[in-house]
């Protein structure tokens, strides 16, 4: 069973996201993955809208997503979080794939100047 971390936005509308994120994750659970969203366990006890406590959560999530077999970059936007996550992934050598966006996309909103990066 690989271990699949989530990558999908969480600012923006919040509840919402995390509902998206749950269901990324669920789909991943069915295809016999170990799938995890870290955004929508520690926003059960982290405030993202306090930048300390945000702060703190993405380096969780980056010391979690190391542990990963592969990073899923799940919806057509890539927020400035999701963007650090797959830098993340890229500099520890972990798969990277696209549910709704190519792998070209995805590098290219990353490491290129592309409209796809947006912060949400």
């Amino acid at each position: 069973m690989k271990l699949v971390y989530i990558c999908s936005p969480l600012r923006g509308d919040h509840e919402k996201n995390i509902a998206k994120a749950n269901e990324y994750a669920r789909e991943e659970a069915l295809k016999g993955n170990c799938a995890i969203a870290p955004h929508c366990v520690f926003t059960q006890f982290l405030d993202d809208e306090i930048p300390e406590e945000r702060s703190l959560g993405q380096e969780m999530g980056k010391e979690l997503l190391c542990r990963c077999d592969a990073l899923l970059v799940c919806g057509n936007v890539i927020s400035e979080g999701m963007r650090e996550e797959i830098k993340t992934a890229y500099e520890n050598g972990i798969t990277v794939l696209g549910r709704e966006l190519s792998i070209d996309e995805i590098e290219g909103a990353v490491f290129g100047e592309t409209e796809q990066c947006c912060e949400i």
